[in-house]
């Protein structure tokens, strides 16, 4: 079924048009009509083009009648934007039926809309790093995201580490909530940061050290965000080299302390981050997680 895909860049410069190019003709041969916002190329300095420049390429995605509005790529820039995006015509857009999708940086975008108006986006592949990438995309990359815009998707499944499993079966209701870990740890104490009690928290991140994944999970917990939860799940985090200084602080360390610090489950494994396998998040939803033993799953189908 063709789909209406509008492509856009709120936050970093596309350095390399080779990527997105790639990205749209993969798109276009799945059956897709790809729109390409006039500034997706634009650059001032290390962004997308200047505050103006991409604020109005968010707008222009709303207003453009598109069934998904997909960000070329992450990297810094949204949080500048916040105060000034038309969060009830970003709100209007998903009432009828857009759905806006990316990662990383744009967690920003996707808290704000949520904090502001409760309206669902959702957290999945970036056109460059997944649809542009070299070689074959990811297959289940690309298959949660073909059931996301045709209407199809209706959870996603994981294994826990075998170290993890359940003693028994764990049913959770809440609200999906989350993504990126340093950007939730920058909107702390802004407008910006939904205000959830009992929700699904999900965190990944790159390029972090355990240390400072420690550090920002720290302050999401000592502002009272995490000891709300009834569950934490913890994706992918990549990117990081250990140090002779750690002498065995590791990431495993981390999640160790969390978990002796607050008694809402912390899961990990989920496959959602700066990964190529990744499934699509609706951030906002109401969801089930279940857990029997090393099997999760995450169930929103009761949306549609």
């Amino acid at each position: 079924m063709t789909k209406h895909i509008y492509v856009f860049s709120p936050s970093s410069a596309v350095r390399d048009k080779s990527v997105i190019r790639r990205g749209v003709a993969r798109l276009r041969a799945l059956g897709h009509q790809v729109e390409l916002d006039p500034t997706v190329f634009a650059t001032h300095m290390r962004f997308a083009g200047d505050d103006q420049a991409r604020l109005e390429a968010i707008h222009r995605a709303a207003a453009s009648g598109a069934d998904v509005a997909l960000i070329t790529r992450g990297g810094y820039g949204l949080t500048r934007l916040l105060p000034a995006i038309n969060y009830k015509a970003i709100a209007k857009a998903v009432d009828r039926g857009m759905r806006f999708v990316g990662l990383s940086d744009f967690t920003a975008f996707q808290n704000a809309v949520l904090a502001r108006t409760g309206a669902v986006t959702w957290s999945g592949p970036a056109l460059g790093e997944d649809f542009g990438v070299e070689g074959e995309p990811d297959e289940i990359m690309q298959a949660c995201f073909e059931d996301l815009i045709s209407g199809r998707g209706e959870g996603a499944g994981w294994q826990l580490p075998r170290k993890e499993a359940a003693a028994k079966p764990i049913a959770i209701k809440g609200e999906l909530w989350g993504g990126n870990l340093a950007i939730m740890a920058s909107l702390t104490g802004t407008p910006w940061l939904p205000k959830i009690k009992g929700g699904v928290l999900f965190l990944e991140d790159v390029h972090e050290h355990p240390y400072r994944v420690e550090r920002m999970l720290t302050q999401l917990l000592y502002a009272g965000v995490l000891g709300l939860q009834k569950a934490i799940l913890l994706g992918q985090f990549t990117n990081y080299k250990p140090v002779p200084h750690d002498k065995g602080f590791k990431l495993q360390t981390v999640v160790d302390r969390l978990r002796a610090q607050i008694k809402a489950p912390v899961l990990t494994n989920l496959p959602f981050g700066h990964v190529a396998t990744k499934v699509c998040l609706p951030v906002g939803a109401k969801v089930h997680l279940e857990v029997d033993a090393r099997d999760a799953f995450l169930l929103w189908g009761h949306r549609h």
